[in-house]
């Protein structure tokens, strides 16, 4: 394998982990300062809502976009095992 395949196949693979890890990151963060402006404005400080809440978020998008992260995640896994097959 050359250096310009292995390099392409590294850049598919965290182009992979982007696609598959943002949307749930993205949103628990952006759930995260919901929740971070709403207990300053209460002044609840309580730790345990943010975590429940971004859990709940996690999960949500798990069930939503469960089967075309696993499309995706095969389709990659599919093109590392033809590379090796040569």
């Amino acid at each position: 394998m050359e250096t310009g395949q292995v390099m392409s196949v590294l850049r598919e693979g965290v182009g992979v982990a982007l696609k598959l890890g943002g949307p749930m990151l993205i949103l628990s963060m952006a759930v995260g300062v919901l929740v971070a402006i709403f207990q300053a404005v209460t002044q609840i400080h309580e730790q345990t809502i943010s975590f429940v809440l971004k859990l709940l978020v996690v999960v949500l998008v798990c069930t939503i976009g469960g089967g075309w992260m696993l499309t995706t995640l095969q389709e990659y896994t599919r093109e590392l095992f033809t590379l090796m097959r040569g």
